[in-house]
């Protein structure tokens, strides 16, 4: 079994395309339409045909519960590990990525958290090496 897509919602998919492709450096994978509805994915560049992240148009109100609820508790949406979270930081800060907590020691790794401007946390995480 593997895992091939997970979600994230967010209030606009235009935006959000912008964010993770120019910002965080994701390639577009799937962009379709049917009707009002509009399959977004984005992919790593580093594995290209690994996991993909569904951009979803959240206009469900459960779904807007959920998310605002997450961001206002300070919980991330998805989490997206690298192998240098201080580069990535800096990369991702010279892209204009706002963070809402730099690059900070935790128990067994480095953390940092930002705003993808479409209503959720992200955390850029590095495991320690033992």
């Amino acid at each position: 079994m593997k895992i091939k897509l997970t979600s994230v919602y967010v209030n606009d998919q235009e935006k959000a395309l912008r964010f993770y492709t120019d910002v965080l450096g994701f390639v577009k994978k799937s962009d379709f339409t049917n009707g009002p509805f509009r399959w977004l994915t984005v992919a790593s560049t580093e594995e290209p045909d690994g996991a993909q992240l569904q951009l979803a148009l959240n206009n469900n109100p459960a779904a807007q519960a959920y998310q605002q609820a997450t961001f206002q508790q300070g919980q991330p949406a998805a989490m997206f590990f690298t192998d240098d979270i201080n580069a990535e930081y800096e990369r991702i800060k010279g892209r204009g990525g706002e963070f809402t907590m730099p690059p900070t020691e935790v128990t067994g790794s480095t953390i940092a958290m930002l705003d993808d401007t479409c209503g959720n946390l992200i955390q850029l995480t590095q495991l320690k090496r033992w």
